[in-house]
């Protein structure tokens, strides 16, 4: 009968596990009916029990008996980023835990020295994790977002001219005419959605030799295969993220078998994500040349044998990190420098310098874009690019698990299967870390006395991550990135049409822009004629 008692306990306790109890006897019955009123007591006596180190700290946030700070995380999740940056904030640590009943618990940290520690100094303890690997595995399978430290490995000079020369191609033959078109017609353009196509076509190119057309006038104007795998793109990406903010983080199993939203969406979507991808490498395998290109895909083919499903999976990913981090990126930064006409001016006659520089004149042809010299020596549009991740990290939050209990630089402890999240986006905002100005957009941070980019540590800078899972694209990203601004603001300047506030954000795999970003395109007097 005690045993039966104990099980009553633990069925109460657990949340959102459903448990049977085998109840033979009327007695039975009325001892579990007398236990319930004595749960909060006993779970009181429990959690007295524990190490006052192993204690999670309030955070100046109201504690409930049993769930401890967690209601306000559930409370706060439809504005997590700027919650959690205001309570990390007040914290004298820059971290805030929390547990529940003894069997949820996390961290989220905005502390360097944490970071160090998580990517670098116990970076075995730490993995990503089952939890986290079986949110995302229908989606990504087990590629280098669900990696715990093997990376693909590319040769970066042979992957330059390449990534160079995509990067060209969708500049001149399609992004350059589209703001050209906008201007004369007078036209709005939302402009995250220009960039994510254009990091779609881009992406495509370099990760498989494809070419969907997606900045193309003739797609934008109808319905294609393409735009149907991108908005199937961002379904699956806000099914991923519900399941990270469900406070029971097995209560997707059950929507899914119950095929309820938005599990019935993501089951869709993956449908399309997979047959997309898988068209792909099947049709790459017919034609044989999987592994006889420059892509991304042939390098990796060429490495082993791999099946469809494993190669599908790293089109997926790399679909992933080619479209929507620089697109995010670029995003943020467009709106931030339309807020800064300072900031702008200084690019530009950044980029005018250059290339009277390398040609005599500041006026480029139409066909011209910038070559990677060229946008090596622009220190000052690296550090306004460098700055504006800084403020809107692509990836604003990176979550490992626990394996074994530990303990924080800062004396925070972490829980043996807690998961633990440093928050760049938090981070920008944090006095300690980045000073008085810390949350003001100002590239000047980033420059030494002779005017040249000035890296900061990975730790304190988490964008590109840290440690043996450092970026390894971060050299590609840049030039993408770059050469999009240099040639962009080179003939044209965006005005922002969408308000004085600052846009929505929207947390999903990476960090967007809710409602896009509108704006008006105006040719700059300067610069010559496209056509």
């Amino acid at each position: 009968m005690s045993r039966s008692s104990s099980r009553a306990v633990e069925s109460q306790i657990q949340i959102g596990i459903d448990m049977e109890l085998s109840l033979t006897s009327s007695p039975a019955l009325q001892l579990v009916v007398l236990l319930i009123p004595l749960l909060p007591l006993l779970c009181f006596f429990l959690f007295l029990r524990q190490d006052p180190k192993k204690q999670p700290r309030a955070h100046g946030l109201k504690a409930y008996p049993l769930l401890g700070t967690l209601p306000h995380f559930v409370k706060n999740q439809h504005r997590l980023l700027d919650w959690c940056t205001d309570v990390i904030k007040r914290d004298p640590t820059h971290t805030m835990s929390f547990q529940a009943l003894r069997l949820t618990g996390g961290v989220i940290t905005a502390n360097p020295a944490n970071v160090e520690h998580i990517l670098k100094t116990n970076f075995a303890n730490y993995p990503k994790g089952e939890l986290t690997v079986s949110m995302i595995e229908d989606f990504l399978g087990r590629g280098i977002f669900n990696s715990d430290g093997e990376h693909y490995e590319f040769s970066k000079r042979s992957l330059r001219s390449f990534v160079v020369d995509a990067v060209r191609f969708e500049v001149v033959e399609r992004l350059l005419p589209l703001l050209d078109r906008a201007q004369r017609d007078g036209r709005t353009l939302d402009v995250q959605d220009v960039l994510e196509r254009f990091a779609f076509d881009n992406i495509c190119r370099v990760a498989f030799g494809e070419d969907p057309a997606c900045l193309a006038e003739e797609t934008m104007a109808s319905p294609s295969q393409s735009a149907e795998f991108i908005r199937a793109f961002d379904d699956a990406q806000n099914a991923i993220m519900a399941r990270f903010m469900s406070p029971v983080k097995s209560l997707w199993r059950l929507k899914k078998l119950l095929d309820m939203e938005p599990e019935r969406r993501m089951r869709e979507a993956l449908g399309t994500i997979h047959g997309y991808a898988g068209r792909i490498v099947h049709e790459r395998r017919e034609r044989g040349d999987l592994a006889c290109r420059d892509d991304f895909l042939s390098r990796f083919a060429a490495s082993g044998e791999h099946s469809d499903e494993s190669l599908r999976d790293v089109v997926t990913n790399f679909l992933l990190a080619g479209r929507d981090t620089t697109s995010s990126a670029l995003t943020w930064f467009f709106w931030l420098v339309s807020t800064r006409p300072d900031v702008e001016g200084r690019i530009v006659r950044e980029i005018r310098a250059v290339r009277a520089s390398s040609h005599g004149s500041t006026v480029a042809a139409a066909t011209e874009t910038f070559s990677f010299d060229e946008l090596r020596d622009m220190h000052y549009l690296h550090a306004a690019i460098t700055e504006s991740m800084r403020l809107y990290p692509p990836v604003s939050m990176d979550t490992h698990s626990c394996k074994e209990d530990d303990f924080l630089p800062d004396g925070t402890f972490v829980g043996r299967g807690w998961l633990t999240t440093y928050s760049a986006y938090a981070m920008a905002r944090v006095e300690d870390v980045w000073g008085e100005d810390c949350e003001e957009f100002r590239p000047e941070r980033w420059l030494g006395e002779d005017g040249a980019f000035r890296p900061e540590s990975p730790f304190k800078y988490p964008v590109f991550h840290a440690g043996p899972r450092m970026c390894l694209g971060k050299e590609m990203a840049y030039i993408q990135m770059k050469s999009i601004v240099a040639c962009v603001f080179e003939r044209f300047s965006f005005r922002f049409v969408g308000g004085e506030e600052r846009p929505g954000l929207v947390l999903s795999l990476t960090l967007r822009m809710e409602g896009g970003l509108p704006m008006k395109v105006t040719k700059r007097e300067w610069s010559g004629s496209l056509g």
